[in-house]
């Protein structure tokens, strides 16, 4: 299985962040983007960028303009890694709860 550790990092980024919620709700061009964020369209590009490597995103060329879009891959390794530590973690509040009698 891949490692979730890029699109996590890639998302670790607050503009970085905002763009892929942006992204999530509909998808969108740079420019469409860019009007609603503080950062520049270029700045905004090397971000969507990082998000393509991560596998967060992917794009798809709609006449002139580049529209972006989830991409499940990178969702997906998300939630593997989440799933695998979710298990840890029901064990360790079930010691916890135990331990304190609750």
């Amino acid at each position: 299985m891949a490692n979730a550790s890029q699109p996590l990092d890639a998302l670790a980024d607050p503009t970085r962040r905002a763009i892929f919620e942006r992204v999530a709700k509909r998808p969108q061009s740079v420019g469409e983007l860019a009007a609603g964020l503080p950062v520049s369209r270029p700045a905004v590009s090397q971000h969507l960028r990082t998000l393509k490597e991560a596998q967060l995103v992917i794009d798809q060329a709609q006449g002139t303009k580049r529209i972006y879009r989830i991409d499940p891959r990178g969702i997906a390794l998300m939630r593997a890694w989440l799933d695998d530590h979710w298990g840890e973690a029901l064990r360790a509040f079930q010691k916890f709860t135990d331990q304190e009698g609750i």
